[in-house]
Order: structure tokens, then sequence, then C-alpha cells
């Protein structure tokens, strides 16, 4: 009996790394569901190779892909070939050639699961990406123990982004680019603002984060449709600018009669919790198309960590700044009074509560 091998054959460079052969392959979106079948059965963590998929983060993926099918970027996915194989190289480039597979080998993805369950609910709706192509990192398999390792090693020095850092480079998301935009037009914000870390160090010459500002201008247009986001670009920057021509501190910080050091320890003006607030104070202006000349009353507040107005606030019981949105309301709350602006029926009850111990 003859027996008859078929193989699946894909253009690759073949590499090297820790004296060990592996190959970069471009292979079809279409192909990729059988050459990795899901796995619905229930194993234990300790006999797979790779991690349970978590089916709640695909939507996202899947969205990301079809509303930037022009666009879209993924790296390459990583597995190993359980089976034989053979690269067949060019004789002009003995690094290129063809990577032919047993297509009864078995195939392993290491890194990149999420990618192409996501890839596959997407051709769902649009078959068109079937024919477009990923590329594929293939490596030898050597055992479970060996695949394991490998996927602790592709995903343990990983780095998440900051999102700052995000929202700095991100030209699909209207509000990141107005944010952009807010800063460099905002003298103070651009002279302050960290456009690359979410946390700032105790020595940091910043004194806020551009994901911090993000946030607060979300709260800003929060009732904004994202496609409307670039009629308010003139009011954000009309309103930051008021709002940090008008912060006592922050002018002192200009004239050096603050260090940026003292207005960390001994003010709140720069916490982010005070910063949400001012977002949640702009959508007032916005909503209610009020003038924004009782922003001049802001330089009568009292900012410093000492002022007890501030405690249950922006400030909780063990002396530390609070950040939730029961902080940010309390703490607009404080500053809207100082403003002589009426509280809605929202934020009266937050003041009942805050007054009753709740």
């Amino acid at each position: 009996m003859v027996i008859v091998m078929f193989f699946y054959r894909f253009p690759a460079v073949k590499g090297f790394q820790a004296h060990r052969e592996y190959y970069i392959a471009m292979v079809p979106i279409g192909l990729l569901d059988r050459l990795f079948p899901s796995e619905e059965e229930i194993v234990a963590p300790e006999y797979r190779a790779q991690r349970k998929l978590n089916t709640t983060r695909i939507p996202a993926i899947r969205d990301y892909i079809l509303n930037n099918r022009d666009t879209y970027v993924f790296s390459a996915l990583s597995a190993s070939i359980d089976g034989e194989y053979h690269f067949t190289q060019n004789i002009d480039n003995v690094s290129t050639g063809v990577l032919e597979v047993s297509m009864n080998a078995s195939f392993l993805i290491n890194d990149g699961q999420h990618r192409k369950a996501a890839l596959m609910e997407a051709i769902k709706e649009d078959k068109t990406l079937k024919d477009e192509t990923i590329s594929v990192v293939f490596f030898s398999d050597q055992g479970l123990a060996r695949s394991q390792q490998m996927f602790t090693d592709l995903n343990k020095h990983a780095v998440k982004t900051s999102n700052s850092i995000s929202e700095l480079y991100d030209s699909r998301d209207q509000l990141a680019v107005l944010t952009r935009e807010v800063v460099s037009q905002v003298p103070f914000l651009n002279k302050y603002t960290d456009k690359e870390k979410d946390n700032l160090g105790k020595f940091s010459s910043k004194l806020l984060t551009l994901n911090s500002l993000y946030s607060a201008n979300k709260r800003v247009v929060r009732h904004v449709k994202s496609e409307n986001y670039d009629k308010f670009e003139g009011f954000l920057i009309h309103y930051w600018n008021t709002v940090s021509e008008n912060i006592i501190e922050w002018s002192d910080l200009e004239k050096q009669i603050l260090s940026k050091k003292e207005l960390r320890e001994n003010y709140i003006i720069t916490q982010s919790v005070v910063f949400q607030a001012f977002g949640r104070l702009g959508n007032h202006f916005l909503t209610t198309d009020s003038p924004l000349d009782s922003l001049e009353n802001l330089r009568r507040i009292d900012w410093q960590r000492s002022n007890k107005e501030w405690y249950l606030r922006a400030i909780g019981k063990n002396g530390r700044i609070v950040v939730n949105e029961s902080a940010v309301i309390l703490t607009c709350n404080l500053i809207k009074m100082k403003l002589g602006i009426c509280l809605t029926e929202q934020e009266k009850e937050k003041e009942f509560e805050l007054e009753e111990g709740i």
C-alpha cells in the first residue's frame, strides 16, 4: 500500500534562536481555524500549554478589526508544530523558501489565541478577511513542558503601554485627539502634563498625566456623541485656560513662589480627584451654556490639604487622597458651592449622605 502524504505549504523565512530553527510564514487568515481548532475540552491548567480563552476579550478585538478594515494591525502569532515538516530553501537565498507541514501534524498556539479567535469572529461578518494573511512564527514542538515555558517567556516580560502613551499616539480616538489639542493650546497644561506615564514619581517635573486630563475631558463631554467632539474643542481650550488662570497656587508655581514639591505635599490642586471634579464642573458649563465668569472665584478657594472642608470629600478618614466617583462628586459640589452654582438633585443627595454619615 502506498501512503500519500499531504502538506500545507507556506512561503517562509528561516531563522535561529537559542540554537534552534524557527520559521516565519504567511498564513491565510481563512486557514487559521483549520490549523488551530478551538479546544472545547476542559483540561486542568497544569496539562495545558496555554491559558484558558477569555471570551469576554474577543468582541473588542473583533470590533477593532471590523471598524478599521483599512488600517488594522496585528502582530504575529506564535505556534508549535507537532508532526512532520520540511523547509525547502530557495537557491538564491537559503533563509527564504517554502515550509511544508504535514496535514497530519498538530499545531499549538503559544501566543495569540485571542487574536486568532477574534479574527474568526470577524470573518463571520466580513468574508473577505479570509483572503488576507497573518504572519505566524512556527517552532518545533518539544513537549508540554517546553510549550508551557514558551508561553511564559512570551508573556512574562510583556509590558502594557500606559494609558497616557496610548492616548498620545491614538488617532482613532477623537477624545484623545481633542485632549492632545487642549494640552497644546493651554500653556500650563502643556508645560506640566506628562504625556507618557499614568503615575507620577515623587520628584517628577510634571504635575498631571495625559490620562488624567483625558478622563476629565470625558466627564466634560459625557453627553456628547463622539462624532461631535471636535465641535467643542474651542470650549475645552477656553475652559481649561480659564481654570488654570484662576488657580492662585499654579500662578505661584510659575512665579517660583511655590515649588512643585510644596504644591504636591501641601495642596490638593494637582490631585486626580480635583481634575475629575473640574471635568464634572466643565460639563455643567457645557450643558447649561453658562458663562465662565464665575470661575474667577476659584481664586478664593483654599486648596490646602489642611483645609477641613476637603475632609471626607477629597480626603478620606485616613488622611489620604480619595479617588472614586463619590469623592469626585463631593469635591465638585464644594467647588460649585464656592462658585455660587446651584447643585443638582443628585448632588444635593450626596451632600445629605455626607451630613448623615451614610
